[in-house]
């Protein structure tokens, strides 16, 4: 995924030179995920942005360059930096088209790694993917194969509308097929990742390789489970997730964010509201344990989502 996402920046950044990218060492330093290494001595110093250790001044900095004509992808270290940057991304970037009356765009990306697992502490190991996807306009994505995460980089820099650009640290090392020729994908659909007949599973990022493992468990079983990657969180494609449900009348969503006023009590109320009818047992959600993160990786691990609390919820809707 690192590669995909590197590719697709590049690719951008040939094909358009309003696009620049900025942040916290991704010039001489190369990202600390290494996604932009090599970028500065290729592109200058003049589209490859080092900036201040301020995430407030990378946030206005970027909205502003994009209300002028630019198309910035701006870089946060992790994606708790960004809290700094709210009144940046929440105030400004997703509201200012609205506030004048179309008048005015904000085609910004802002790339951010987030989610735990990494033994980083308790701040710095969030999923506050729900925090974004609660404003409008902003679109929010985070996907979750090296495809997917090409296809969608390009196409959010390539958007008019500002993009918050989420990566699970823990995928930077996922690998997948990636086609050598030009591609998109979609910030506005979701994707069936596997077929089953059982269980309808939702999830996205970090959810789906823990939810394809608990998948591969269960089929050894007889039991066969569907697995809806939502791949984009605002907007949120259900189709698919309630076509699959209407097929097997049972589902379990797994979000690696906390389950108090998670991503998956919204997909969960959706699908009761839409689909009640068919509802033969109530909906399980498989989410990250309501406590901060601890360092040590025992305990980290105890608190996150793994295959063993998603084959235990499956078979619980069963």
């Amino acid at each position: 995924m690192r590669q995909a996402l590197s590719d697709a920046l590049r690719e951008e950044m040939l094909r358009d030179e309003n696009v620049f990218i900025m942040g916290e060492e991704i010039g001489v330093w190369g990202g600390t995920y290494a996604v932009t290494r090599g970028f500065y001595d290729e592109f200058g110093e003049r589209r490859v942005r080092d900036t201040p250790i301020s995430e407030m001044a990378i946030g206005g900095a970027a909205a502003g360059a994009a209300m002028n004509g630019l198309r910035p992808v701006a870089e946060f270290m992790t994606i708790n930096f960004a809290f700094v940057a709210f009144d940046a991304i929440i105030n400004h970037a997703a509201k200012v088209h609205y506030m004048f009356n179309g008048n005015i765009k904000c085609p910004v990306v802002f790339r951010a790694p987030g989610g735990g697992g990494r033994q980083l502490g308790a701040t710095h190991s969030h999923t506050p993917d729900v925090i974004f996807a609660h404003f409008p306009g902003l679109r929010v994505v985070s996907p979750a194969t090296p495809y997917d995460a090409k296809g969608m980089l390009k196409s959010a820099i390539r958007s008019d509308d500002p993009v918050m650009f989420i990566e699970h640290a823990t995928l930077y090392q996922e690998r997948g097929e990636v086609p050598e020729e030009e591609y998109l994908v979609p910030l506005d659909k979701s994707d069936k990742k596997r077929d089953g007949s059982d269980v309808t599973i939702v999830t996205y990022a970090q959810g789906l390789p823990v939810s394809m493992e608990a998948a591969d468990k269960l089929s050894k079983e007889g039991i066969e489970v569907e697995i809806i990657d939502l791949r984009s969180l605002q907007p949120l494609d259900l189709s698919l997730a309630l076509e699959s449900f209407k097929k097997t009348n049972k589902a379990v969503v797994v979000e690696e964010g906390h389950g108090t006023y998670g991503i998956g009590a919204e997909i969960v109320a959706q699908i009761q509201e839409h689909a009640f009818d068919y509802l033969d047992a109530p909906i399980k959600r498989v989410a990250q344990k309501q406590a901060p993160l601890p360092y040590a990786r025992e305990l980290e691990q105890s608190a996150l989502i793994n295959p063993d609390r998603v084959v235990a919820a499956v078979k619980e809707v069963l």
